[in-house]
């Protein structure tokens, strides 16, 4: 696709978002109580700051959402009962504004870009985190986009809104860390041992491991066959972490033939007891 991104042109603003604990929770109480057993979506918005290209998301509420199945174009959010709560919300916490909304997804669709463009009314670059409330594979179960423009190298197409992906995270001031180590502590299953715990543990891990190198071998495989462009960044960063440090052949077989010392040889006496 011919086209070149404003937002490259003049540098990233936005270089990560982090969620809190109590985001999520918030947002799988919201699926539970209206989408659950269901192939509908829930929909909300995202309250916290942003600095210095970080997007700090620490609260969030329910708004009514509904949409067309069949026409995507076709969808209805309720913007009063939005603004009739952040102005409840902004009293208790003065200090957190809107930054964003979310969906339970599980991906991107068709009217995303419609529904982000109601939320520049409320903040001038909002993000959209999309949460898997149902996830079925290992990882942080967000994925963070905001819209750029996308401006056609063909002068006479019109430029359009676009995703572009932004890191995301989770993260818990210490107040959190505590409430989710009581929470998880409420919910483990005191049956299983603490080593069938710890193989699980290490098991997940493997599992986890294995699927995102799947997925970095699936991009080289694009990249090679020229389905996707090279990008230099990405290939430093997976030669940064993939490399492992190795002797060179040549000193690793010359150190092998090489008969070492023993210590009765290195000895100049034989006082030591060597015969």
């Amino acid at each position: 696709m011919d086209v070149v991104k404003a937002a490259q042109l003049s540098g990233r603003a936005l270089e990560r978002v982090v969620v809190h604990p109590l985001v999520l929770l918030s947002i799988v109480d919201h699926y539970n109580r209206v989408a659950r057993d269901t192939r509908k979506r829930v929909v909300g918005v995202l309250l916290g700051t942003s600095s210095r290209g970080t997007v700090d998301v620490t609260n969030s509420y329910a708004v009514p959402f509904e949409e067309d199945d069949k026409d995507p174009r076709i969808w209805f959010l309720d913007h009063n009962y939005h603004e009739s709560m952040f102005s409840m919300f902004k009293r208790i916490n003065a200090k957190e504004h809107v930054v964003g909304w979310y969906s339970t997804g599980p991906k991107l669709k068709e009217n995303d870009l419609d529904v982000h463009a109601l939320f520049n009314n409320y903040v001038p670059n909002p993000v959209l985190v999309i949460i898997d409330v149902q996830p079925k594979e290992l990882g942080i179960p967000t994925k963070a986009y905001y819209a750029v423009e996308e401006v056609k190298e063909n002068a006479t197409q019109k430029s359009q809104k676009v995703f572009v992906h932004v890191p995301s995270e989770i993260a818990a001031h210490e107040v959190e860390e505590i409430g989710v180590e009581h929470l998880l502590r409420d919910v483990k299953d005191t049956t299983i041992s603490t080593l069938a715990t710890q193989v699980s543990s290490k098991l997940a891990a493997l599992k986890g491991l294995d699927v995102r190198l799947r997925e970095i071998w699936g991009y080289l495989d694009l990249v090679i066959e020229g389905k996707l462009p090279l990008n230099h960044e990405i290939l430093y960063h997976l030669q940064s972490d993939l490399n492992l440090p190795t002797l060179k052949p040549r000193v690793q077989n010359s150190w092998s033939r090489t008969p070492q010392p023993t210590p009765c040889q290195q000895s100049s006496s034989r006082s030591d007891g060597c015969v």
